[in-house]
């Protein structure tokens, strides 16, 4: 409670912050003084006595006044405090006793404003984060304090016998980013795993001098150790391509590109290799900032991924077109389509919708993630949009870069000046 120093109790009245007059001293001091002068001591002995009686009791007692007004310091140590917590990027509480005294916007972004004065144990609602505030400072983690999902270490701090502190930083992010790389781990050491284990498989098979494998068997088997050595060759590949695009993520690319050009071109090679029945190109000048090989990779990709699941007869259309101020890539299959459940998880890492068509299309699992990270290296957007029995269409946007307009040629004879 804040100390009202406005009209301060009787007892507390000094003059220029001296202590107030001890006035049950000085009528006691008077009283000696008169059994002094009846005793006959002299008057000017007995005055003498009781003045240094009565000032060395003013003097030597305690002032009421420093009390309040150290109180009042508290209180506004208080106010000092909430503003400073106030702008903390993480959630903090201030308790006084195990009541919310305090809570900075962080705090009541996550945990709502109405647990200003409620029981810190009823906010929380958690049996670790009751048993913290059961002792005067500790440390402990809190699992679904804000979400089924969520992670917050929580802190406690004492700042006097009243008043403490409660920091929440949330672990959520961290905790995902780990499970990440174990599923990441776990993932590729099964992808690398598989084909390993096919070629070892069928090479030991050939070394056996007693399998008396005839020619055709022979180079059947010969063929698929190929065929796994080649999809272990582009496992390992992808794998590395992404941990260098991971590595680059936060420097953006600077190189001008036009991105028609480009998809025009990969499109020409593709159509000379398969085939110009197999796909369509529709291109406009784009140009835009970028990585090229990385930009040049993600429209392999794509294209590469449309060949693998459209219906053969129908040709994969690749288009770059501009569209106000982005240029708009996008690469259309006809095959079977995605069920909409799959779409959202396509990004990830070894993801597949099937994974024994993926396999013996040769594909890794590794394709969109890929893409998906380029895109957000060149800050642009990734679409995927599909109709099952119609299709898929992948879509990205990336910023145009507006071209200055050229001065058209001058006339012959024209002597003006450039």
């Amino acid at each position: 409670m804040t100390a009202n120093l406005t009209n301060p109790p009787e007892h507390t009245m000094s003059f220029f912050g001296l202590p107030p007059l001890p006035w049950t001293g000085i009528a006691v001091a008077l009283v000696a003084g008169a059994v002094m002068l009846l005793a006959g001591a002299g008057l000017v002995l007995t005055i003498g006595v009781v003045l240094v009686w009565t000032v060395t009791l003013w003097l030597t007692q305690p002032a009421p006044l420093v009390e309040v007004r150290m109180v009042e310091v508290g209180s506004l140590s208080r106010q000092a405090m909430i503003d400073l917590i106030e702008p903390f990027g993480v959630p903090v509480l201030m308790l006084d006793g195990q009541r919310i005294a305090a809570a900075n916007a962080a705090a009541r972004a996550e945990l709502g404003g109405h647990i200003i004065g409620q029981d810190a144990r009823v906010a929380l609602r958690h049996p670790e984060a009751i048993t913290l505030l059961d002792t005067r400072e500790g440390s402990v983690t809190v699992r679904g304090l804000t979400g089924p999902r969520s992670i917050w270490q929580v802190r406690r701090v004492a700042v006097d016998d009243r008043l403490s502190l409660i920091e929440l930083v949330d672990k959520t992010a961290e905790a995902d980013i780990s499970r990440a790389h174990t599923d990441f781990v776990a993932n590729a050491s099964h992808e690398l795993r598989t084909p390993l284990a096919s070629i070892i498989g069928y090479i030991e098979t050939l070394a056996d001098p007693d399998a008396r494998i005839d020619p055709a068997t022979t180079a059947r088997f010969h063929a698929t150790v190929l065929r796994e050595a080649k999809r272990l060759q582009h496992l390992v590949e992808d794998l590395m391509s992404l941990s260098r695009i991971e590595a680059e993520k936060h420097d953006i690319p600077r190189d001008l590109i036009d991105l028609g050009q480009m998809a025009a071109s990969i499109g020409g090679e593709v159509g000379a290799t398969v085939g110009d029945n197999r796909i369509v190109v529709v291109t406009e000048d784009a140009m835009v900032r970028g990585d090229r090989q990385q930009l040049d990779q993600v429209i392999r990709n794509l294209v590469d991924n449309s060949m693998k699941y459209s219906d053969p007869a129908r040709a994969v259309e690749l288009r770059v077109v501009r569209r106000g101020h982005e240029a708009v890539l996008s690469v259309t299959d006809h095959g079977e389509g995605i069920h909409p459940d799959h779409i959202p998880h396509l990004t990830r890492r070894f993801y597949r919708t099937d994974p024994g068509r993926s396999r013996a299309a040769g594909g890794t699992g590794l394709g969109l993630a890929i893409v998906k990270h380029i895109v957000e290296r060149h800050r642009g957007k990734l679409d995927i949009t599909s109709k099952l029995g119609l299709g898929t269409t992948v879509t990205i946007r990336l910023g145009l870069i507006e071209q200055p307009h050229r001065l058209p040629a001058p006339a012959s004879g024209d002597q003006s000046m450039v």
